[in-house]
């Protein structure tokens, strides 16, 4: 069984990619103050350009590929390379809404807050997963829900 590629999204590739060094807060540094939220929406921005130019690169990909092979068994390689891209591809369509999402809070001056709580997310998570919505604690018992209703 062919494993399905990973998407490239190591906070420091991230970080990296974006020409930022992880985020050193100041002493009583306010939090997500103007600064903060440059930081983590040139994060996403970056993030949201590099999928959007791999998803070209699929089509490209894909269209200059496409060959109609005689051999089923080629035939078939072909057909299952394809579908695990496009399942790729799939799930980076979805991580783009997410990420569209977050910046869209934090113009709304919204970002780095938890969904269900309230808390404060914390820069370090906010930089592991800036698409982050619910702080550590939320996010656990989510997934210990999850986890007992079988989802």
């Amino acid at each position: 069984m062919t494993k399905e590629p990973k998407i490239n999204t190591s906070s420091l590739s991230l970080l990296a990619m974006a020409g930022l060094t992880p985020y050193q807060e100041a002493k009583d540094e306010e939090y997500m103050n103007p600064k903060q939220l440059k930081h983590f929406r040139l994060i996403l921005e970056t993030w949201l350009k590099q999928l959007r130019g791999e998803m070209g690169k699929t089509v490209t990909h894909m269209q200059d590929e496409a060959a109609n092979f005689p051999d089923p068994a080629d035939r078939a390689t072909q057909e299952e390379e394809f579908s695990l891209e496009l399942r790729a591809r799939d799930r980076e369509r979805k991580l783009i809404k997410k990420i569209e999402k977050t910046l869209l809070k934090i113009e709304n001056d919204d970002f780095g807050f938890c969904d269900s709580c309230g808390v404060e997310i914390g820069i370090k998570r906010l930089e592991a997963r800036p698409t982050a919505d619910l702080c550590i604690d939320c996010k656990t018992l989510a997934e210990l829900r999850e986890k007992q209703m079988g989802i």
